[in-house]
């Protein structure tokens, strides 16, 4: 039986300090649940774990993707489900870590990808919509079709939203009736939620994009520009890239470039928190409770072996 273990949260909490910790008093390996931090060259933005910061600890699905190209949740899925497998084979514990809750739930559950409806005329019919009417025109679509994709997918998150419509309209079905959440039988996980109070957390994204910006984001994304990435390409979609790409084009200015970012980075931390209050098997963590991290640590292992037992 496979077992591993899930440490995700909002943007910023602290996961990465939690799951380096996790992985050396478990024998641990890190995969990434993260959209952004798959593309080579994209790491400021990202807030990219560094080599240094890895600690030693083998890292997977992270720096891997040339940023021109696609990423897909059941290209997340396929992969994920061989690392767990052969790094449960190597008698270590897997620990997936990130906040890309869509890459997580694909993962654990059985999202049916088989299932591809498509209608391309439509399609294209709503990519032009969209640049008519607005993206947040084209998302108020799937209200009253698909409140549940409605409500978890962003106005921008443009590609998933006509997704969806185009999955309702050859189906006749919502888009989310294709996520079955029956967890697989021979596996076996728990699945850790950090957060910690709203306040402190949007103060952290705050400085965490001053320090970015400090380190040198805008430079990242001006050689990102030079090199022919485009605002089209999923990769510059990203919180981050596609505001100052928006600077760099001359439609405002740094400063506000930058408030964007915060204001984007905060805006999504908040979704992130509502997409997983969904999952009623997630054990909360709120690490104001904690005198530091390396207690909180010693709550997870001990809730691990609880339940998962000695060894795993």
């Amino acid at each position: 039986m496979d077992k591993f273990i899930i440490i995700t949260g909002p943007t910023a909490v602290g996961k990465t300090n939690i799951s380096i910790g996790l992985a050396k008093r478990l024998n641990g390996e890190i995969i990434s649940c993260d959209s952004m931090q798959i593309y080579k060259g994209m790491d400021i933005g990202s807030a990219k774990i560094t080599k240094s910061e890895m600690k030693g600890i083998p890292h997977h699905l992270i720096d891997f993707l040339d940023p021109r190209e696609d990423f897909s949740a059941a290209s997340f899925k396929e992969r994920a489900e061989y690392l767990i497998k052969d790094i449960n084979k190597r008698g270590c514990l897997p620990i997936l870590t990130g906040g890309t809750g869509l890459y997580i739930d694909s993962l654990i559950n059985d999202y049916s990808f088989t299932s591809v409806f498509k209608d391309e005329d439509y399609r294209n019919y709503l990519y032009n919509l969209s640049e008519e009417k607005g993206n947040v025109y084209v998302h108020s679509l799937l209200k009253g079709k698909d409140e549940i994709s409605y409500l978890n997918i962003h106005p921008n998150n443009i590609k998933r939203v006509i997704r969806a419509l185009e999955v309702y309209k050859v189906s006749g079905k919502p888009f989310s009736n294709f996520l079955n959440s029956k967890e697989k039988d021979d596996r076996r996980f728990l699945y850790f939620v950090l957060t910690m109070d709203r306040s402190k957390l949007y103060d952290r994204i705050n400085k965490r994009v001053d320090a970015m910006m400090l380190y040198g984001l805008l430079d990242e994304v001006k050689r990102l520009k030079k090199i022919g990435l485009t605002s089209d390409m999923q990769s510059m979609k990203g919180i981050g890239y596609k505001e100052l790409l928006y600077y760099l084009d001359g439609n405002i200015s740094l400063e506000e470039a930058v408030d964007k970012i915060k204001q984007g980075s905060r805006n999504y931390a908040k979704r992130q928190l509502t997409w997983f209050r969904r999952n009623s098997g997630a054990i909360w963590i709120n690490k104001d409770n904690f005198i530091d991290e390396s207690a909180i640590i010693d709550y997870i292992i001990k809730y691990i072996i609880s339940d998962l037992g000695e060894g795993y």
